[in-house]
């Protein structure tokens, strides 16, 4: 499963206090612009935001997403209505 479309791939998640943050792997065959388009369309309608990059010899980006946690995500129940 992946968060950013094509042939990218989750590699695992944590969170703090008052973040959530999500590490993604892209493969080597991806360019840089279409790491970039893929991460900021899903920037756009998930809330995720860049925290880091590396760029590996062999191509490969491992990326770090993070946004706010929200008060659901953060264990609380939600509301009956």
């Amino acid at each position: 499963m992946s968060d950013v479309e094509g042939d990218g791939a989750v590699d695992g998640s944590h969170h703090d206090d008052k973040w959530e943050y999500r590490r993604l792997r892209l493969p080597p065959g991806i360019s840089r612009l279409s790491a970039a388009t893929q991460l900021s369309i899903n920037a756009e309608f998930t809330g995720w935001e860049l925290s880091n990059v590396r760029l590996y010899p062999d191509g490969t980006r491992r990326i770090w997403l993070r946004r706010r946690r929200q008060l659901a995500a953060a264990g609380l129940p939600e509301l009956i209505t």
